[in-house]
This record gives structure tokens, sequence and C-alpha cells, in this order.
């Protein structure tokens, strides 16, 4: 929920620049708790500053133009099926749900969570767990290889503007 907030803000904005005919050039930064003043620094200077790529104009949802994601997912086939037939079957349905993974983290992005147990100024267990959660609609299967007992499947989604929340 807190993400389609975040996206929800970001395409207003998008469409305000874009109402306007303008870029933003000038960012206002969080007010400094040594000083009461609100310095101004240029966009660029702020992604130097906060080491963030620019976002490329191809990578923004516009109302006029859908957003189509392509990703690969893999699967191995188990080395104990009854047949091949069933081989390629469960590879190629870990191959679906990894390339569904791999659109859920473009579109949602990816929750990492980490923690350390630090015992005598040394580390004694890291753990870092991942997840993602999203609902995929709509994705459809481009193409599928099966070779040497690895599957892979290229699936692509088509986003556009009017799927979001406004």
């Amino acid at each position: 929920m807190k993400y389609s907030l975040v996206l929800v803000a970001l395409l207003s904005l998008v469409s305000l620049v874009e109402a306007r005919g303008t870029q933003a050039t000038q960012i206002t930064s969080l007010p400094n708790t040594q000083t009461n003043s609100t310095p101004k620094c240029s966009t660029q200077d702020q992604q130097m500053k906060n080491n963030v790529t620019p976002v490329s104009r191809d990578d923004v949802l516009t109302s006029r133009q859908p957003l189509l994601i392509s990703v690969v997912g893999q699967g191995v086939s188990p080395t104990n099926t009854s047949s091949p037939a069933q081989a390629y079957a469960l590879a190629k349905r870990a191959a679906v749900a990894d390339a569904y993974r791999l659109i859920a983290e473009r579109v949602k992005g990816v929750r990492i969570d980490g923690k350390d147990l630090i015992k005598n100024m040394m580390v004694q267990r890291s753990t870092v767990r991942t997840s993602v959660q999203a609902m995929i609609r709509n994705a459809n299967i481009v193409e599928t290889t099966f070779k040497d007992g690895l599957c892979e499947v290229e699936m692509e989604i088509s986003l556009s503007r009017s799927q979001f929340p406004q």
C-alpha cells in the first residue's frame, strides 16, 4: 500500500511538470538542524550528493504511452522425476514463478531486512531477508526455451497509467 501511494505521488508530480511544460531545475532541500534557512540546490547536485541515479524519461509512466517491462525467469528441472515431461513441466513452472518475482521486484521494489548478532566484538550470525509483495495481472509469456535441464521463460507486462489509482 505504501508503494502505491509513493507511485501515485510520483505520477502526479510528473503530470504537474508536464502540464506546466517545464522541467523542475531547482529543488528545496530539507532544513538543516544548525540553520533556519532552506538552501536551494540544483537537481543534479542533490542527486550526486545522495548517490542517486537520475530517472530517465523512458522509465516514467505517462498518460500517452504504456511502459513495457520484460524479464527472463529461469527454472531447473529436478533430478528425481519419473519422466522427461514431468521434468519439463516442473522446470517451466519454476521459471514462470521466477519471472513473476522479477516483474514484482521491478514494479514494487524489494524489502530487505537485516540482522547481525555480535558477541565479543565479532559477528556471530548475520541474516538478510528479502521479500516482495505484489499482485501481477496480465503478464504474457513471450518465449519458452528448454535446454539441458534449464527452462527459461521470457515474460512481459505492459503498464499504463490508468491501471493505478489517481
